[in-house]
């Protein structure tokens, strides 16, 4: 018994000796971002065809081939990146 008590008060002092760390969040930053909704930047929305983004957004600067299956397409545009499945779009995401 006096060997249990001592390995374990062993332990626990092993333990609190070890270093401890944290990460800060910084909220103010998180506030100067535009943010991924209809508030933020203006860019294609979900459903919209390649052909409707083309016309209303212009050509991407980059475009990716597709992958996958179902196909999933990336356009890069200055500020943020479509994402196609098909030919629809999924989802717009603002470049950090």
């Amino acid at each position: 018994m006096t060997f249990r008590i001592t390995t374990l008060s062993a332990a626990i002092i092993c333990l609190l000796a070890l270093p401890v760390s944290a990460d800060v969040l910084l909220i103010e930053s998180i506030h100067s971002v535009p943010i991924n909704s209809e508030e933020g930047i203006p860019r294609p929305k979900r459903s919209m065809s390649m052909d409707q983004v083309a016309q209303r957004y212009g050509q991407p600067v980059t475009a990716y081939p597709s992958v996958g299956e179902p196909p999933i397409t990336r356009w890069d545009y200055s500020g943020y990146s479509v994402f196609f499945e098909y030919d629809l779009v999924l989802t717009s995401v603002v470049h950090r």
